[in-house]
């Protein structure tokens, strides 16, 4: 398509790097950015650098955090012996919104797909050991994908853990196989939650 402007051509370009954002999405923003008035445009702009700025990640479970320890982690009436693994930010949020659990999390960042090169140093599984040894960890919840990789990094986890004799469980099966958390509805994630199985009785 061929563009009267190439600052607009600039935008579309940038707005199609968008995960889900085809060239005509990624055109319709830019026209509506169009329309707008600098203002508006402005607060957008500052909006995207300060998120890209002064986020952080939690230095305990690596979720996302306006300080270096995230609302969850700072919480003293959560049950901080039980730890939450999960695979990004996003199911944090999933989680949380179901309001049925009370523990903490770790965020690994990724799960383990050597299709994409991705193996167990390039995700947060060697913090997640770490966390376990110097805590009073009582359970790990692994909430992981229902899909092969994510099987994967919850057999890897399990058996880098299983000397610290503590209950290893993984959500209920409620989450269809090949489904990712963050797309599930809040009561089928809240049950799958309260009704978690030991890792091990699991048979994937």
């Amino acid at each position: 398509m061929n563009y009267p402007s190439i600052h607009l051509e600039n935008v579309i370009n940038e707005f199609s790097k968008l995960p889900g954002v085809g060239s005509r999405t990624a055109l319709r923003f830019a026209l509506h950015l169009l329309d707008e008035d600098e203002k508006t445009c402005n607060a957008l702009a500052d909006s995207i650098r300060l998120m890209k700025s002064e986020i952080k990640l939690c230095k305990h479970c690596f979720s996302v955090s306006d300080s270096e320890e995230c609302e969850v982690c700072k919480d003293t009436k959560r049950n901080h012996s039980i730890i939450c693994v999960v695979e990004n930010i996003r199911d944090v949020m999933a989680i949380e919104n179901t309001n049925s659990y009370n523990g903490v999390y770790h965020v690994l960042g990724g799960i383990i797909s050597p299709i994409d090169g991705i193996g167990a140093a390039d995700i947060r599984i060697k913090e997640l050991v770490e966390r376990i040894a110097k805590q009073n960890i009582e359970e790990i919840i692994l909430a992981l994908p229902t899909t092969m990789e994510g099987d994967t990094t919850c057999f890897y986890i399990n058996k880098l853990i299983k000397d610290f004799n503590i209950k290893v469980t993984a959500i209920a099966r409620g989450i269809s196989i090949g489904d990712n958390i963050e797309y599930a509805d809040e009561v089928t994630l809240s049950r799958s939650i309260m009704n978690r199985q030991p890792f091990n009785a699991m048979k994937m």
